[in-house]
């Protein structure tokens, strides 16, 4: 398995290097944002380690340009802590976010878990009266217009389309779609969920998902 090491601090990138390469990773360490978009762009990794704080080009830019071409598994690493800048990575595309100082025993638990999903895909179509989602294609649509959505509003909503008439706390949401180890608050839900509704239930006057009050969200029959 190659993993795409970018971290400009040398002691970091040395370090989570040598860690991976013990555990049998193949690696490959670059301290520079655009060297590393074409390094991603032109190779095949299974994995990006991709730090925010880059020079010539930083972490979120390299991810967007990235996601235009690549879905490659993207764990974003950097001291950022505020909500706003881990909804804007995971929002972009990245898999799973990391604040420094971590440990590295995390780290590896979320590769790890990282690629299980990604080896076990869902091959299936759900759907709630219009709107059809079919989880092998990631694609969305309601009747004939299809929905883009990101990935981590993709996710979210399989998670609540998959536990219909369930009502779904925050803390359940956040530990099934973003990880039970994801630095955060269950803020980054309500954020996600206003995205899905913007997307569906407001352009087409429905109401797919549910508020139940003091509990959580439900996507109903």
């Amino acid at each position: 398995m190659n993993i795409l090491i970018v971290e400009d601090e040398t002691s970091i990138s040395r370090f989570v290097q040598l860690e991976l390469e013990h555990e049998g990773y193949d690696t490959k360490c670059i301290a520079d944002g655009r060297e590393a978009l074409d390094e991603a762009l032109g190779n095949d990794y299974d994995l990006i380690i991709l730090d925010v704080m880059l020079p010539s080009l930083n972490g979120i830019e390299v991810l967007r340009r990235l996601r235009q071409v690549k879905q490659t598994p993207v764990i974003i690493l950097t001291a950022r802590d505020q909500i706003m800048d881990k909804v804007a990575g995971l929002d972009l595309g990245a898999d799973d976010y990391m604040t420094k100082p971590f440990a590295i025993e995390e780290l590896l638990a979320r590769i790890r878990a990282n690629m299980k999903k990604r080896s076990a895909p869902d091959r299936n179509v759900l759907a709630c009266g219009k709107l059809s989602v079919d989880c092998e294609a990631h694609s969305v649509t309601y009747g004939s217009d299809v929905i883009d959505l990101t990935k981590k509003e993709f996710d979210l909503l399989v998670y609540l389309l998959n536990n219909r008439n369930v009502v779904i706390s925050r803390e359940q949401a956040l530990d099934a779609v973003w990880g039970f180890d994801f630095y955060g608050n269950t803020n980054v839900v309500d954020v996600y969920i206003r995205y899905l509704r913007s997307k569906i239930d407001d352009k087409y006057n429905c109401k797919i998902i549910q508020t139940v009050r003091g509990s959580g969200y439900v996507i109903r029959n």
